[in-house]
């Protein structure tokens, strides 16, 4: 199909950018921010989303970084996938965000896909969320106020809907620094390779001196209209051995979290059957990487 007809505005700073997006909200119109754009056209091509403007964000000097600062791995708006896979930082210290990436659509998406525009679009089938749910991460939005900080368990409050105000951009995503004893992993069940998820499963784990669990978070993919924490999974895991019958009850609870649809990929019964199961490889593969193997 063809895409409705819109406004196209290209910032080449951010505070132009900025600036663009709270004049055009001022007419009452809806202005969408491009970057990657390899969520957004799809969705203008099959009219799902109809914005009045389009301000392009990709040509902006300085926001393609990823750098360890302040106790935080930080990454820029324009940062794409493929640099994240890239990226001799990210896979000597991030495994889970290379898991994460390596499962996203294909080499042309990612060539394009940026990571911050992967959070933005706020959909539930996407999978960084879950990772950065896992870690626990905050995204730092930028508007005409200023810059302000969100935890990410604040972050999706809806299907397609994120706390980001309508001229707030989402200029960098900020995960602690993981401590000494801590691995992650994403885990991820798709029909074929490169499609969205019938279900997928993120863990990151801290362990203490004793080897039980000291830290961990969890995030479900396509469990739900939103990105899913699985709270009640991580306060039974914490203080305890990561044993397998620890970890198997982990998973359970987890699943209780879940609450997806029907629809070709599986029933409710199916996909919430398999969150259960990939929250249990999740959770053994980052306890691994924790201890070391």
């Amino acid at each position: 199909m063809i895409p409705p007809s819109f406004d196209y505005h290209v910032a080449k700073t951010l505070p132009e950018a900025v600036a663009l997006l709270a004049k055009l909200g001022q007419n009452g119109d809806e202005a969408k921010v491009l970057s990657g754009g390899q969520s957004l056209l799809p969705l203008l091509k099959l009219r799902l989303a109809r914005p009045a403007h389009l301000v392009d964000i990709g040509r902006i000097p300085g926001l393609d970084y990823i750098k360890e600062e302040g106790g935080f791995l930080k990454i820029g708006a324009l940062v794409r996938e493929s640099q994240l896979d890239a990226s001799e930082l990210v896979r000597a210290k991030y495994p889970i965000l290379v898991d994460t990436t390596e499962v996203i659509a294909d080499p042309l998406v990612r060539n394009q896909a940026t990571v911050a525009g992967n959070l933005a679009h706020g959909d539930p089938a996407n999978d960084h969320p879950a990772t950065m749910l896992a870690y626990g991460a905050e995204i730092v939005a930028t508007g005409k106020k200023g810059t302000r900080t969100i935890p990410i368990g604040k972050f999706f409050t809806s299907l397609f809907e994120t706390a980001l105000a309508p001229d707030e951009i989402l200029t960098e995503i900020r995960i602690p620094v993981p401590p000494p004893r801590s691995g992650g992993a994403y885990v991820k069940l798709e029909r074929k390779v490169g499609d969205f998820a019938t279900a997928a499963s993120a863990a990151q784990v801290t362990l203490g001196p004793g080897g039980e669990v000291e830290r961990v978070g969890i995030g479900l993919t396509n469990a739900g209209p939103t990105p899913i924490q699985a709270t009640a999974a991580e306060q039974f895991l914490r203080g305890k051995k990561p044993d397998a019958a620890t970890i198997a009850e982990a998973a359970r609870l987890a699943a209780t979290a879940a609450a997806p649809s029907a629809d070709r990929r599986g029933t409710v019964e199916y996909k919430t059957e398999m969150a259960r199961v990939l929250t249990g490889r999740a959770l053994a593969k980052a306890i691994a990487r924790a201890q070391g193997e």
